[in-house]
This record gives structure tokens, sequence and C-alpha cells, in this order.
């Protein structure tokens, strides 16, 4: 998480829906934003909301009135992904009817906040040949908002994890603003290696086997932008493979099995062991203060599904750019 000192988006309101364990939140509040309403329908993710916010998000957004939640100035959302079955010709608020998107777009049609910024899995932006993409672009422009995305991978942006997700940003065309643009990337300068737990505090991580296999690359000094892979257990399939911790971390996962499971294996040390959930969190850019669910199993779910803190800082300190510039009349924000 990067320790932002300008709040750029001080007297600003935002809900966080489908809020997860709130990395939305801590993005947002990070510059001076304040949260007014939080909604997640898993019991666990709950918890380990309640524990850093202090608050109980409400549950199954299908079952929440719009009109009771509270006027704010952005929505965030990292909203499922699911397939939109698109009978008529007009793809846009009316095919969203029946998908998670569309608790989203009734919402925003009955608030209609300053920016709505969304996030979701890559491969949504190709899913269904690109039309449930343009579900989307089509239901914000017919409720009245610009529509951009962009992919992007955590690792072009301080994160040592391959992390791919698309994410979508929204203005009301009304809104007087500079035109909005996603982060330019930078070179990587951490590595797995420096985020890393002392060896007595992951003990019950390591793995001995005798199908343990090390490749030439085992003893690598040089660090990499890539995943470096150094061995397998087993058959070496997802779950078995064994990194090195001068690389990057690959992406982190909710599911999986193997004894790597969720996280990959990593040599660390001479011992291979997967990574313990504070060393997730740190790849997902939480800060050390912040609670991990008690439950490890769960710990490693929600941090699998959870959302690039640093990545979501720096689009929201472009939005906050976008929203605090004197307009001027010259620029115009494009759209796809």
């Amino acid at each position: 998480m990067i320790d932002i000192k300008d709040k750029l988006l001080k007297g600003y309101t935002f809900i966080d829906l489908f809020a997860g364990i709130g990395g939305f939140r801590l993005a947002l509040e990070s510059f001076g934003a304040e949260c007014v309403y939080s909604n997640e329908w898993d019991k666990y993710a709950q918890e380990t909301y309640r524990l850093n916010f202090g608050e109980i998000p409400d549950g199954d957004i299908t079952q929440v009135n719009e009109k009771d939640i509270p006027d704010h100035d952005i929505l965030c959302a990292g909203f499922p992904c699911q397939a939109f079955s698109i009978s008529g010709k007009q793809q846009g608020f009316e095919d969203s009817r029946g998908t998670l998107f569309f608790d989203v777009a009734r919402i925003v049609k009955e608030k209609k906040p300053k920016v709505v910024f969304l996030e979701n899995v890559k491969n949504f932006a190709t899913h269904d040949s690109g039309k449930t993409l343009n579900v989307v672009k089509n239901t914000m422009i017919e409720l009245g908002y610009s529509f951009q995305y962009n992919v992007l991978n955590s690792v072009n942006y301080g994160v040592p994890q391959k992390r791919e997700r698309i994410y979508m940003v929204c203005f009301r065309n009304d809104i007087k603003r500079e035109v909005f643009t996603f982060p330019t990337p930078f070179k990587l300068n951490i590595f797995v290696e420096d985020l890393l737990l002392p060896n007595n505090v992951v003990q019950d991580l390591i793995v001995k086997r005798d199908d343990l296999t090390l490749n030439e690359k085992a003893n690598t000094s040089q660090n990499s932008i890539s995943t470096i892979r150094v061995g397998t257990v087993g058959k070496g399939g997802q779950g078995e493979r064994i990194y090195s911790p001068k690389g990057i971390a690959i992406t982190l996962s909710a599911y999986g099995g193997g004894v790597f499971s969720k996280t990959g294996g990593y040599l660390i040390d001479g011992k291979t062991r997967k990574l313990h959930p504070r060393e997730c969190a740190r790849l997902m850019g939480f800060p050390d203060s912040f609670i991990l669910n008690p439950n490890r199993s769960q710990a490693y779910k929600q941090l699998g599904n959870s959302v690039v803190i640093d990545v979501l800082q720096l689009i929201t300190k472009q939005i906050g750019d976008a929203l605090n510039y004197e307009y001027s009349g010259v620029q115009q924000l494009a759209i796809i």
C-alpha cells in the first residue's frame, strides 16, 4: 500500500459494493474519501471487514432497495464475472438484468454518483467475444456516463505479483473534469524476497517430499520481473510448482489444489514452502496493520479474491486529479 499524503478526495463519499475484505475502501480512504455504505454477502469476508473497519457490510445486494442506499460521489464495485444472456438488440441496461452487474446499474440509475469505479478478472474484457464488456459499456452510456477501461498487471505498478485485472472508470457526463488517463507503468524495484516473514514464523508451511526436484535455476542470484520456476513436486501440475523468491509471485488464487495451492511453492533458504497469509497480504498491497481472518483457509481465499491496493490507489489518484481539475472546455474525455 502506498503512503498517500495528498487527500485529493477529502469531502467525497463512496460506497463499497461486493466489498470483499475492503480493498477498495483502503484505497479510497487513503485519499481522504469517506465510506458511507458497504455490501458483501460472504459471512467470513464480512467478519474480516468488521475486524478492520468496525462495521458489518449489508448482505445479498439483490435484496437491497437502491433507494435505501445513501447518496454518494463514487461507486466502487469488484462485481463477480457472470455471463450475460444477450437477447435484445440494445445490449445495455435491459440486457444486464439477471446478473449482479444489474444491481450496480440499478443503484447507479437511482443515485447517479459522479464516478463509477469497477474491477473484474482479465478475461472479462474478452468474455463472449467482447459482448459481455459491451453490455457494461452500453449500460453505462445509457445511464449517462463515459466509459474507459484498461487491463493492468500489478507487476507494472510496484507489486511483485503477476496479477492482471480489468479496471473500468466511468464519469457522469455532466461532471466537469480533466481528461482521465490510467496510470503509467513503472519499473519494479521489490521482489518476493523483500516481502517474506522470518523463518521461525513459517515452519509449519515447509514441505518435505521425496518427489521434490529442483532445476539449474535453483541457485539464481539475479532478480527478475518474471516468475522464476526452479522445481516441482509430483507431476508438476498447478499447485505443485516451485519458484524463486528472486522473481515475482504467481497470481494468488482463491481456489485450486496441490501441496502449494493458492500461492505456489517457493524455495526459500534451501527449504520449499507455500506463502504465509501475511506474505500474501503484502503481495496484495495490504499493510501489516490489516487484520487477517483468523481462519487460515479463509484468509487465503479472501486474499486470492481481493484487489491489489496499490493499483487501486494509483487509479484513484488519476480519478482525483480529474475531478479536481479546473475544466477548460477544450479537452474531452474519450470513450471506447
